[in-house]
């Protein structure tokens, strides 16, 4: 198991853009990946989890990965959130 998290930047916080290519990139590996923001936890495989969790600019996004490629899937998150949130 994996976890990190990451402080939301982004004066919008997860909007919709950045919801849909973020799931998209977690769907891409086969590991579990939960999201928790604000004690609310979300399948980050699933943009409408990821969007009802309202994630907003100063928040810390806590990522728990767990699978045979827990290790590359949070190198990959883990950039995409400084790059894009």
């Amino acid at each position: 198991m994996v976890e990190f998290s990451y402080v939301i930047k982004d004066e919008l916080g997860i909007h919709a853009r950045p919801a849909g290519l973020l799931a998209k990139m977690a769907a891409g590996f086969k590991s579990n990946i939960t999201l928790t923001v604000n004690g609310n936890a979300a399948d980050a495989k699933r943009l409408i989890s990821v969007m009802k969790l309202a994630a907003q600019q100063g928040q810390t996004a806590a990522f728990t990965i767990d699978g045979e490629d827990e290790k590359a899937a949070a190198d990959a998150l883990k950039k995409f959130m400084q790059e894009n949130l």
